[in-house]
């Protein structure tokens, strides 16, 4: 982990925190809720030491990223978020470097999937984890949608309301708050009670997940401490103004080179009319260079970190995939490849022959 370096980055009017590590085609690591850069730690030490670029960002409201005015969820939208890292790719980018593979996870993966269809020049190729795409209903307003699906005990309808989860967070503890959704791995919708919450009482031992450490979790909360969760909650309270901003984009397909991972025990998977989409034809319609799902069996939400040797090579083997050796840096043959100049200029040469040929 001391390998990872830090830095702070101005873009899009914020100071966003930023961990990188490695050489080599960018990797753009986008998180999810409650998350962090950290999240990606497996993924970054892994990718960068086969030969990637990989940068994880904290997300505006999350973390050592500063400036986003976290009273006004309002500015939380897709766009914003989006925008962000755009200036971000703008900045990390190497000289030549058009476009840089993104991983996303949870609203790491709804952002990804909107800067897949807003900026879809600056996406070589995307890995999605958990969260399909989801395209813009122009009958029905998320929240709207959802209330009449699950009622107001559904976890996003308990985010609605400003300051209002925030405070039963802060009785149970921000601690314990993280381990309860980083343990949650039913295959069913997530219902917060009020008052009740994920069922725990302060006398109840904190088991962590068997996939998590003490020192993890400890990181987690300190972050969160400081900030708290308001900044990760207005993602969710932007979301009725996320359909009313993006009409423009309905029926819009979104047109990179995707793989999909997502657990069988993971909640979104097991959400109504996930399964259906995703397996018979839905996706593949709004998505059409979906290139595989893989469904994980026995996993939940947090993937990433549950099987974190698993995605590691699920997401290497699909990016190398996208990947071919050309000296000059441009592919003309396929504008999906990525171009590594590193060999040798006599094996340059030759390559340079056939092709030409």
């Amino acid at each position: 982990m001391e390998k990872i370096q830090h830095k702070m980055v101005a873009v899009n009017g914020i100071n966003m925190h930023v961990a990188e590590l490695g050489t080599g085609p960018t990797i753009l690591f986008i998180h999810g809720f409650p998350e962090l850069w950290y999240t990606w730690r497996h993924q970054i030490l892994y990718l960068a030491s086969h030969g990637y670029r990989a940068v994880a960002p904290d997300l505006r409201g999350y973390g050592d990223t500063t400036g986003a005015p976290v009273s006004d969820p309002t500015k939380f939208t897709t766009l914003h978020v989006v925008g962000d890292l755009v200036a971000l790719i703008n900045i990390v980018a190497a000289s030549g470097e058009d476009k840089v593979f993104v991983v996303g996870h949870d609203w790491g993966a709804m952002i990804a999937w909107a800067l897949c269809l807003y900026r879809q020049d600056k996406v070589k190729a995307l890995v999605s984890m958990s969260v399909p795409f989801s395209p813009r209903n122009p009958k029905f307003k998320p929240i709207d949608g959802l209330r009449a699906l699950y009622g107001n005990d559904y976890y996003i309808i308990r985010f609605q309301e400003p300051g209002e989860i925030e405070g039963e967070f802060a009785e149970w503890g921000t601690y314990r708050v993280l381990n309860d959704f980083f343990k949650y791995r039913k295959p069913a919708p997530l219902f917060l009670p009020k008052g009740i919450g994920f069922g725990t009482s302060d006398d109840d031992p904190i088991i962590l997940p068997s996939w998590m450490s003490k020192e993890d979790l400890e990181y987690y909360s300190s972050k969160f401490e400081k900030t708290g969760f308001t900044g990760g909650l207005n993602y969710y309270r932007a979301l009725n103004l996320n359909w009313e901003l993006t009409g423009p984009w309905t029926g819009a397909q979104v047109k990179v080179p995707v793989k999909f991972i997502v657990g069988d025990l993971d909640l979104t998977y097991n959400s109504m009319g996930a399964r259906d989409y995703i397996e018979k034809g839905g996706f593949k319609k709004d998505v059409p260079l979906l290139d595989d799902v893989t469904v994980l069996q026995g996993v939940g939400h947090f993937l990433h970190e549950e099987k974190p040797d698993e995605i590691n090579k699920h997401i290497h083997q699909f990016l190398n995939s996208y990947i071919c050796i050309k000296p000059d840096h441009l592919c003309s043959i396929n504008e999906n490849k990525w171009c590594i100049g590193s060999i040798s200029h006599k094996i340059k040469e030759t390559l340079r022959r056939y092709l030409l040929e």
